[in-house]
């Protein structure tokens, strides 16, 4: 499956922020933030952390001079979160999981909401790292502290897909769907996990769900093809690739699309060669 999941992009760190218990401790409390010189508010904590997270995508590097500078000065718990958020956008993976893991006891401690949002960002860095496993322990405990959150029986189907345990998958984007019926991305990637265990009728009818709660969506017609192909009907298949290519032409879905397109019209044309040098021999008297 293709997870389209921009966990730690900056507008949805913000997210994390407002889950979050404002105060901290007492003694992290009074040490100064790195843009004031008095003791600083829950209020002024949340702002340089917004502003860090909006920098660690932009510029990670910078972003984590500035939260290294910012836990000298103070910012506890709150600069190391801003830190990891850099480590993840320059692409340190596993120190970014192992930091966001660490801050889980205390930013964590007395609210599940901001405990769940930092076991899941975590669980998508360990999955950038490729340890799925890893990925799928914490998606779990985070569940545990928010039971039924949809967001989150998604990200656990993907990390369960690419460990290739297929129907855990699917039994977690059943149980999304059943709470949201309105999620076109789970409808799609419960469609590739169908694909994957060759249940193709299945995956089609999921694309259709996709599709009509997203029309013209690229990246579900190229997967509607993909489908088709593997069910035996390439000229159907060939219908939605050029369709993918025509919507999208620019998108990594287009371009697969129209490598798809490619490769069956070699394949094809290599195939009439051999008909015919067949047609052309001789027959035997």
């Amino acid at each position: 499956m293709t997870r389209r999941n921009l966990y730690l992009s900056g507008a949805l760190a913000l997210g994390l922020l407002a889950a979050l218990p404002a105060p901290l401790p007492a003694a992290q409390a009074a040490s100064p933030g790195p843009s004031s010189s008095g003791p600083p508010s829950a209020l002024d904590r949340n702002r340089e952390l917004q502003a860090c997270a909006a920098k660690a995508e932009a510029n990670p590097d910078g972003a984590m001079a500035d939260a290294r500078r910012w836990q000298q000065q103070g910012g506890g718990d709150s600069a190391k979160l801003c830190e990891a958020l850099a480590l993840f956008h320059a692409g340190d993976f596993k120190a970014a999981g192992g930091q966001m893991e660490a801050l889980v006891p205390t930013l964590g401690k007395d609210d599940p909401r901001a405990a769940a949002s930092l076991l899941g960002r975590a669980g998508w860095a360990w999955l950038r790292a490729g340890d799925q496993g890893r990925a799928e322990r914490l998606y779990s405990a985070a569940l545990d502290k928010t039971p039924g959150d949809v967001d989150l029986l998604i990200d656990r189907a993907f990390a369960r897909a690419e460990g290739e345990r297929f129907w855990d998958a699917v039994a977690d984007l059943d149980a999304a769907l059943t709470r949201d019926p309105k999620r076109a991305d789970a409808y799609l990637y419960r469609a590739s996990a169908q694909k994957a265990l060759s249940n193709y009728r299945q995956a089609l009818a999921d694309i259709d769900s996709a599709l009509e709660l997203k029309p013209g969506d690229p990246e579900a017609i190229l997967l509607r093809g993909n489908v088709k192909a593997l069910g035996g009907n390439l000229g159907a298949a060939r219908d939605d690739w050029s369709l993918a290519r025509r919507v999208a032409p620019d998108s990594d879905w287009g371009r697969a699309a129209a490598d798809n397109l490619a490769r069956t019209a070699e394949v094809a044309g290599a195939a009439g060669k051999e008909a015919g040098k067949d047609t052309a021999k001789p027959k035997s008297p």
